[in-house]
């Protein structure tokens, strides 16, 4: 056991030592996120099974609040992977590929942000939803892994987890986005003084 939690720990030391390199591309996605957000847009996220978690606890963050000893008005963010009526309404009426197009075309507005986590960056729904948010001039961003898939060409801005261990690339995605999170509530909280 020791063998491979050393095995599991290295693993994650090494990707998580390589996201220096994406340090300009997140600060330019953390300026995106604080102009939107000042333009009255707010953020929809989209992933599937543990990226669909991710989603919806990054939307809860800027919801509710992401520090113990923050207080601040509520950040709009929605995560579209939730409601379970819609999810099994849509994936028998229509198709599954559809899960998060049909929201997104009834939620998303102008100056809103398309935020999709996905570990392969070919999940059908996904791919979808990025084309329908190119069409609509919304802006999206990728947390996505490997070499980023199809979405890779997609996504208006993107941080890739360069790694094919699914586990590893979804703890760089919700350290990526309580950071930028953090840094987006950190604009938001220096505008208010």
């Amino acid at each position: 056991m020791n063998n491979s939690l050393f095995k599991n720990i290295s693993e994650h030391n090494a990707i998580f030592s390589k996201l220096h390199d994406q340090a300009t591309n997140l600060n330019k996605i953390i300026k995106l996120i604080n102009k939107k957000l000042n333009l009255g847009g707010k953020i929809l996220l989209c992933g599937n099974g543990g990226s669909a978690a991710d989603a919806q606890h990054l939307a809860a963050e800027f919801l509710i609040r992401l520090r113990p000893n923050v207080n601040r008005r509520p950040i709009p963010a929605i995560s579209l992977s939730t409601d379970t009526s819609t999810l099994t309404a849509c994936g028998n009426d229509y198709k599954f590929d559809d899960v998060f197009l049909r929201p997104f075309m009834a939620l998303s507005k102008k100056n809103d942000i398309l935020l999709t986590i996905s570990t392969s960056g070919n999940s059908k729904n996904i791919i979808k939803v990025l084309k329908q948010a190119k069409k609509n001039k919304i802006t999206t961003i990728g947390f996505l892994g490997n070499k980023g898939g199809k979405a890779n060409k997609l996504c208006d801005y993107k941080v890739i987890v360069n790694s094919k261990n699914t586990a590893r690339i979804q703890e760089a995605h919700i350290f990526i986005g309580h950071f930028v999170f953090t840094e987006v509530e950190d604009l938001i909280l220096k505008k208010l003084k």
